[in-house]
This record gives structure tokens, C-alpha cells and sequence, in this order.
């Protein structure tokens, strides 16, 4: 049974390095994406397989878990959540490296005003990565269900993102390229934020046992 914790800690270690590089990757791709900084975003595009890599390792020490010890209860529902949660950081690492692309073409563009939801987007949504990487840190519940909450918001932005970019569309056509390049990251956005939303879901499983998906917070 020690050895199994220990296995299982180790994972836990290794989730959580692969949660940092995610972090640093969607931070600087927003970075690049506002100051134009087209090297940055080449950066984490390049960057983005050590996160491939990370992913396909922590899922196959998973799956040897399993082999060798067959954990139940408690030790079951971790390793469950740790796949799960293995798989949308790897998704998330995958968007910011999207966000870094559009970023980089954008660098070498016209320059273009950013429209207004997409910097209230991007401090929100790292702030939702933030607080789920701390909730599975802590194992705490309460955090987790913090950024459940926050999920609406960023939905609210996304939807209102298509008027304004219309709108800009019909006062500046010739930039039409350039707005659904702008359309693509708070798509991007909305897609980091529903996958935040998962891994409070997995911490707030982790900790009650509990699948929150398709359920009321109340």
C-alpha cells in the first residue's frame, strides 16, 4: 500500500509540473498576442511537445498503476481524476499554442485595435487556470467551485465578442481577415475556460467523490 501512494504522489508531482509549463504557455501567448511579439509566439509553439510529451508519460505511469496494483476506493478515484485532468491540460497547452500562432500571424499584420472583451477574457481565464491548479493542489472544494462559477462570465464574453467584431467588420471590411483572427482567439479562450471548468470538476470529484458535471452548484 506504501508503494502505491508513493506511485500515486509521484503522478500527482508530475501533473503538477506539467500544470506549470501549461500556465507559462497560455500566460506568454496572450503576452505575445498583445505586444505583437511574434519570436514569443514562435516560442510556444516550438515549446508546446515538451507538454505532448509530459502527457503521454503521465498517462502511461497511470495505466501501469493500474496494472500492477489495481487500486480501489479512494486511490481509484485519484488515479481516474489524474487521466482526466492529465487530458484537458493537454488540451489547454494545445490552445495556447493556437493562441500563439494567431498571435504570430497577427505580429506581422496590420496593426489592429484588440477588441475590448479579449483582455477581459484572457485576465479571467488565467485566473480560472490559476485557481483549479490551486484547488488541485489543495484538494480544495471550495476553490473548485469558485471557478465553476467563473465559466459563465467567460461565456457571456465570448457570445458578446461576435457583435462587436461585426460591428468593426462593417466600419473597417478590409480588416475582415485580421477581426476573425481576433474571433479565433476568444474562441480559443472560451475553450481554455470549459477546460478549467473540468479540472474543478475532477478536484471537487477527487475530494467528495462527487461527478458535478450536468448538476446544479446550489
Amino acid at each position: 500500500m506504501q508503494h502505491l501512494h508513493r506511485e500515486i504522489e509521484a503522478v500527482k508531482k508530475e501533473i503538477i509540473r506539467e500544470a506549470s509549463l501549461v500556465e507559462t504557455n497560455l500566460r506568454e501567448s496572450i503576452k505575445a498576442l498583445v505586444t505583437r511579439d511574434f519570436q514569443l509566439a514562435e516560442d510556444i509553439t516550438k515549446r508546446d511537445h515538451i507538454i505532448d510529451e509530459l502527457e503521454v508519460e503521465i498517462e502511461e505511469e497511470c495505466l501501469k498503476i493500474f496494472a500492477l496494483y489495481q487500486p480501489v476506493a479512494v486511490d481509484l478515484r485519484y488515479l481516474v481524476a489524474f487521466l482526466k485532468l492529465n487530458n484537458d491540460l493537454e488540451r489547454i497547452g494545445d490552445l495556447a499554442s493556437n493562441i500563439a500562432s494567431r498571435a504570430a500571424s497577427l505580429a506581422v499584420q496590420d496593426q489592429l485595435e484588440i477588441p475590448s472583451q479579449i483582455p477581459i477574457m484572457s485576465e479571467l481565464v488565467q485566473k480560472m487556470l490559476k485557481d483549479s491548479l490551486d484547488a488541485l493542489v489543495d484538494l480544495d472544494s471550495d476553490k473548485a467551485k469558485d471557478v465553476l462559477i467563473q465559466d459563465d462570465t467567460v461565456d457571456d464574453l465570448h457570445i458578446s465578442m461576435y457583435k462587436e467584431v461585426a460591428d468593426m467588420i462593417k466600419n473597417d471590411p478590409e480588416h475582415v481577415e485580421l477581426l476573425m483572427e481576433m474571433m479565433a482567439v476568444s474562441r480559443y479562450l472560451e475553450r481554455v475556460a470549459d477546460h478549467c471548468t473540468n479540472i474543478a470538476e475532477d478536484v471537487e470529484y477527487m475530494v467528495n467523490g462527487r461527478i458535478q458535471r450536468h448538476q446544479s452548484l446550489t
